[in-house]
């Protein structure tokens, strides 16, 4: 197929948001975006998806809640935010001088509190979606997490659906038996989109100080150590779901971004890889580019390989 004039398109339409192309800051990884506004062009971005936040501030855990691992990272931080309403009065007003999207990852301990988040997110101009984080413990169940169950899953996910029009992605957790069981309970549920992987737990020793790493003991681990994992889900969700899928896990390079778009992702976001190169994502898209002219791609939905049928 023949290269365009202008070269390749590299915009994405997800779940009712026109992105300029397909990368998007992960989570937890740049803050609310501001932060890192001085090392990265945001205005290159598809979107950005800002620091968990939840109705009111959180301290987050003791430290040391960081620890490096071979090829990741393990992190407790214990969602650490200034919470909804100081984020829409002192950082989003900032946000709003770029020219990305701007989506708001949500969590909560109880229905209730995803639901109130959604109601109160609808009325602030600014956000173009939410990413709800269902890999919190339901302090209703006994400490479960939401995304270990469907049923919990998708009643997170009715409450949020129920309190918003702007569109919903549910990022699930890898911390299941059985990936797809989640992603079909919450797009029957009302998500637009999935967005995966959350981080795989883990835990890592000091052998010198003999205790765990992370004052918290368990963390989440993220990084290209968990990047055959992710992609394996991605697949797997995108296969069987018919609403987008967005791929995280170990995306450092654009070879990384572009097997999770192959495995039928619509758009990725880069998350770890920010921490060690504040301008990775940006390296990710020029490389997205880069491979789509020398294989004479129109858009990014040439990308998804066949599969077997």
């Amino acid at each position: 197929m023949a290269k365009t004039s202008h070269g390749p398109d590299l915009h994405v339409d997800l779940a009712g948001l026109r992105l300029k192309n397909p990368v998007l800051l992960a989570s937890g990884t740049c803050g609310y975006g501001v932060e890192i506004s001085d090392l990265v062009d945001l205005n290159m971005l598809g979107g950005i998806v800002v620091k968990g936040l939840s109705l009111t501030p959180r301290p987050g855990n003791p430290p040391p809640r960081i620890v490096e691992t071979p090829c990741g990272v393990l992190n407790s931080i214990g969602l650490e935010n200034i919470g909804i309403d100081a984020f829409a009065r002192d950082k989003l007003p900032l946000l709003k001088g770029f020219n990305t999207k701007v989506i708001a990852n949500i969590f909560g301990e109880t229905v209730d509190e995803y639901a109130a988040l959604a109601r109160k997110i609808d009325r602030i101009d600014g956000i173009s979606a939410i990413e709800v984080n269902i890999s919190c413990p339901n302090v209703k169940a006994g400490g479960a997490a939401f995304g270990a169950n469907p049923e919990a899953a998708a009643a997170v996910t009715r409450a949020v659906r129920a309190g918003t029009g702007l569109p919903v992605i549910v990022k699930l957790s890898p911390n299941v038996t059985d990936i797809v069981e989640i992603a079909t309970a919450v797009e029957a549920a009302g998500a637009d989109a999935v967005s995966l992987i959350n981080t795989l737990l883990g835990m890592s020793i000091d052998v010198k100080k003999r205790r765990p790493a992370l004052k918290n003991v368990f963390g989440g681990l993220s990084g290209p150590a968990i990047k055959p994992v992710a992609l394996r889900m991605v697949w797997q969700a995108a296969g069987t779901l018919k609403i987008p899928v967005i791929g995280i896990g170990g995306i450092t390079t654009p070879e990384d971004a572009i097997e999770f778009l192959m495995a039928g992702a619509v758009a990725i976001e880069v998350g770890a890889a920010t921490l060690v190169r504040p301008a990775a994502a940006i390296e990710v898209i020029s490389g997205i580019k880069d491979y789509m002219e020398a294989n004479r791609l129109q858009n990014t939905a040439e990308l998804p390989i066949p599969r077997a049928s």
